[in-house]
C-alpha cells in the first residue's frame, strides 16, 4: 500500500484588510470586545462588487500548490474541494476548478463538513492515495463569508468571527511508508445541528420564501450557540488529539508542529495548556485571518511552511471541530 505526502502548499486572502475598529463603526463593538473574546484583531473580506469567489479564489491557492509541487495541472487525478460557501446551491465548486484551470476530465468531490472539511477532505483523498487509485490529488479549502454575515449589531456574534480566503494542497503518492500522512480520525454527532446553522436556503425553505422574506427573517444569517460550541469544541478537540497520538504511539512532546482550526483563540490556548504545548509546537494565525472555516488549517499551514516553521521529518498534527457537530485529526510526517 502507498503513503500520500503534502508536496505542494498555496494560499490566497483578498487584499481588504477588515479591521476590528472599521467593524466598530457599523455594529455595536469594539476591538477590545473582539479581541477578548476571539484573539481577532482583523480578517480579509471580499470588496462588494468584486468578481471574486470562493471557486476563484481557491484556483487561485490550487495554482500556487501545483507550481510548488513541480507539477501541472495535467499531473492532477483528481479534484476534492472543502466549502460551506459554494458559488452555487449546485453545482459544486469542484467542478468549477477543472474547468477554470483547464484540467483534463478528472473527477471532482465537493465536501461539505465546514470547519472540518479539510481534514475531511485530506483524509478522503488519502484513502484514494493509499489505495492506489489516484496519484496526485488537489484538495482545496476556500470560503466567501462575508456576503452572507448579518452586519448589524444583531448579528455581531457571529459577523466579527468570520473571514474569506482559500488555501490548497497537492497530495501525492509516495512509497516512503515513513513519510506523509500517518492516520486520521473522523467524527460527527449530528443531534446538535442546530447549535451552529444556517437554516436557509433549503428545499424546506425554498425560492418562494426566500422572495417574500420578511427582513426579520434571521434564518438565512448563521446561527451560533457561541458557549455550547466552545464546550463541545474542546473536549472533542482534547478526544481526537488523543486518538491520533494514541495510534501512533506517540505523546504530545513528540508534536513538531500543532495547527488548529482558527475558530478562536480561546480554544486554541485552552487546548495548548491542557496539553502542555510549547508556543513553538503550536501555529496561530486567526489573528489575522479570522474564521476562514475549511480554508483555515490550509491557510494556517502553508503560512507556517513558508516561514519555515515545518521542517523534514517533522511531526505535523492538525485538528477541528465545527458545525454539525463534526470533528476530526490528522497526523503526518513531514
Amino acid at each position: 500500500m502507498y503513503n500520500s505526502k503534502i508536496t505542494g502548499l498555496g494560499f490566497y486572502v483578498p487584499d481588504n484588510i477588515v479591521t476590528n475598529d472599521d467593524l466598530s463603526k457599523i455594529m455595536d463593538t469594539s476591538d477590545e470586545w473582539i479581541q477578548e473574546r476571539t484573539g481577532i484583531k482583523e480578517r480579509r473580506w471580499i470588496k462588494e462588487g468584486s468578481n471574486e469567489t470562493s471557486a476563484t479564489m481557491g484556483a487561485k491557492a490550487a495554482e500556487t500548490a501545483i507550481e510548488r509541487a513541480g507539477l501541472t495541472t495535467d499531473d492532477i487525478d483528481f479534484i476534492i474541494f472543502a466549502t460551506l460557501s459554494p458559488d452555487y446551491y449546485f453545482p459544486g465548486c469542484g467542478v468549477q476548478i477543472q474547468d477554470m484551470l483547464g484540467m483534463k476530465t478528472v473527477g471532482a468531490l465537493d465536501v461539505r463538513n465546514q470547519c472540518s472539511g479539510f481534514v475531511y477532505a485530506m483524509s478522503a483523498a488519502d484513502q484514494f492515495i493509499k489505495t492506489g487509485m489516484y496519484k496526485n490529488i488537489l484538495v482545496i479549502g476556500s470560503e466567501y463569508h462575508s456576503n452572507g454575515l448579518d452586519k448589524t449589531t444583531r448579528g455581531r456574534g457571529v459577523s466579527v468571527i468570520f473571514g474569506d480566503g482559500a488555501g490548497a494542497c497537492v497530495l501525492s503518492r509516495t512509497e516512503d511508508n515513513n513519510k506523509g500522512i500517518l492516520s486520521s480520525h473522523l467524527h460527527s454527532e449530528g443531534r446538535f445541528a442546530d447549535k451552529l446553522i444556517v437554516e436557509s436556503p433549503s428545499i424546506k425553505h425554498w425560492v418562494p420564501e426566500i422572495l417574500n422574506a420578511e427582513e426579520e427573517d434571521v434564518s438565512y444569517f448563521p446561527y451560533m450557540d457561541g458557549t455550547f460550541v466552545f464546550k463541545n469544541a474542546v473536549v472533542r478537540f482534547s478526544e481526537v488529539i488523543m486518538e491520533a497520538l494514541a495510534t501512533n504511539k506517540m505523546s504530545p512532546e513528540d508534536i513538531d508542529l500543532f495547527i488548529p482550526h482558527q475558530a478562536n483563540l480561546r480554544i486554541a490556548q485552552f487546548i495548548q495548556q491542557k496539553f502542555k504545548l510549547r508556543n513553538d509546537q503550536v501555529y496561530n494565525n486567526i489573528m489575522s485571518y479570522g474564521n476562514t472555516t475549511a480554508a483555515s488549517i490550509v491557510i494556517a499551514l502553508t503560512e507556517a511552511w513558508e516561514k519555515g516553521k515545518v521542517k523534514e521529518n517533522d511531526i505535523v498534527l492538525l485538528a477541528a471541530f465545527g458545525s454539525g457537530f463534526t470533528w476530526g485529526s490528522l497526523l503526518m510526517r513531514w
